[in-house]
């Protein structure tokens, strides 16, 4: 047999032990993994909020879905409200199910638009199970044959010890340690191996760099540059705090705009995470820290805790031997919960093109193209919720309504402006219905719709919505509460 390949994962939390997992769990009679992390450093561990991506991810990784909520004290997620974001006292939801019935030339927001010119149809939320459950605090897996779209919160210092746990048992080896240096081969430019501070040498093949906003390896060793991307996304502090729950847990994430930036507030089985994402440009600290306190339910747990990022990327985040994954490769902050989601491709990515043979720099030329486009589509969907925006009340808002824009979210703008057309992203992530809904809940109603629109008569049009809003009330009232549903399906360990 041929001898293994050593694939060496520097840095643990949830990035570190996914990567671990997952290599070894679909590669492992190919791979020897190896994770290098200390004790003594502390992981991020804020982000308790994903996207339903993260499920198609666990299927295919084999991890039980009751067995991973209940270990993480997790609870279900059907989107994010967003309060105060297009105007102070606005208030809409961004939901993962679909809107209506779509076909492949219209949009379903096009009748709808078409509707209310006719002064009929209701609210947009009337058309969505998931939008409808959320606000109504249900939630059930499936309603009679209708399975809804859903996510989850979670506790991310759990979800790093259950990876580890699993792991382990597949054969994972962890090293305690802090890194002191990154030894690089002069002749290949690659990396050979990491030195620990108390003098352990971790030599490998292939480096994972896990090490979070540091990026000792690719950033520091390699010297891989990093693009800035905070001209668009000025955000460059956080502070976070967990409190006591108050309430049974909403199925949603809550976003709450503030003058000078934003707060979230995520409902686990046992606890609430909160925290204020803002920028120091406009904000100090202290200030930051008095917006948060005043603005959360329930007694503190923990004291906040400061995080200080710049977003953007690192060009290439995979450079000779070595792949960034997670924060290592870049940050954009957590407005649409898509920090896991975008470790759990890069990994996917990362496993179609692994280097087993071969030359190695066209498959990370391949993975880098492929990382960029990603990124770039999730940047403008976050960018998006800072520019439509009706707020003149601070410089914070006043900055983010008059900037400048990528070209590609300008267009887009453009387009749904004139005519009410959208589209998926350039890697379907984020579906048409999610721009339309962040799009019309911020006040950006289509000067014009579809000519389709009109094909069926007014009375025609409405009683086809009112069938399909009916069709939601329905399947609604067949769904528990949520916080009754997790009792039943995954109650948490103690």
């Amino acid at each position: 047999m041929d001898k293994k390949m050593r694939v060496v994962v520097a840095g643990g939390g949830t990035a570190g032990w996914l990567a671990a997992y997952s290599l070894a769990k679909r590669l492992g009679n190919l791979l020897d993994v190896t994770l290098v992390e200390s004790d003594a450093i502390g992981t991020v561990g804020v982000g308790e909020a994903t996207v339903p991506t993260m499920r198609r991810f666990h299927a295919f990784f084999g991890i039980d879905e009751r067995e991973f909520m209940r270990s993480t004290q997790a609870t279900f997620k059907l989107g994010i409200v967003f309060d105060n974001w297009g105007a102070p006292g606005d208030s809409y939801a961004h939901t993962f199910g679909e809107i209506g019935q779509s076909n492949w030339m219209v949009e379903f927001h096009q009748y709808w638009l078409e509707a209310q010119a006719n002064g009929f149809g209701g609210n947009l939320e009337d058309y969505c199970l998931e939008l409808k459950a959320a606000k109504a605090g249900k939630f059930a897996v499936k309603a009679g044959e209708t399975h809804l779209k859903y996510a989850f919160h979670l506790d991310a210092t759990a979800y790093a010890r259950f990876l580890r746990q699993k792991s382990e048992s597949l054969g994972v080896r962890r090293v305690e340690g802090k890194i002191s240096e990154v030894t690089i081969d002069p002749d290949t430019g690659n990396i050979q191996s990491l030195e620990l501070e108390q003098g352990q040498q971790v030599a490998g093949d292939f480096f994972v760099d896990c090490t979070g906003f540091r990026s000792l390896l690719l950033g520091d060793a390699l010297k891989v540059e990093f693009e800035d991307w905070s001209h668009w996304l000025a955000a460059d502090r956080a502070q976070a705090v967990q409190t006591t729950s108050t309430e049974p847990p909403p199925p949603y994430t809550r976003c709450i705009a503030h003058s000078s930036g934003w707060q979230w507030r995520i409902p686990l089985q046992s606890r609430t995470g909160n925290g204020i994402v803002y920028s120091s440009r406009f904000c100090s600290d202290d200030d930051a820290r008095a917006t948060l306190l005043g603005n959360i339910s329930g007694e503190t747990i923990t004291e906040p805790l400061l995080l200080k990022f710049r977003t953007g990327r690192r060009i290439d985040p995979w450079h000779k031997n070595c792949v960034a994954i997670g924060l290592s490769g870049g940050f954009l902050e957590p407005l649409e919960s898509t920090s896991i989601h975008l470790i759990d491709t890069s990994l996917v990515r990362l496993m179609k093109l692994f280097p087993f043979a071969g030359a190695m720099a066209p498959l990370a030329e391949q993975f880098n193209q492929e990382t960029r486009i990603e990124w770039e589509a999730v940047r403008d969907f976050i960018i998006l919720h800072y520019k439509q925006t009706q707020r003149d009340d601070s410089e914070f808002w006043n900055y983010y309504r008059n900037m400048d824009i990528p070209d590609s979210l300008a267009h887009r703008i453009e387009i749904f402006k004139e005519n009410g057309f959208t589209w998926p992203d350039s890697v379907s992530f984020f579906p048409a219905h999610s721009w339309t809904q962040v799009m019309i809940g911020q006040g950006l109603l289509p000067e014009h719709r579809h000519g389709a629109s009109r094909i069926l008569s007014p009375e025609a049009l409405k009683v086809e919505l009112e069938k399909l809003s009916s069709f939601v009330s329905h399947n609604l009232a067949k769904l528990p509460d949520h916080s009754d549903f997790i009792k039943q399906y995954c109650p948490a360990e103690n």
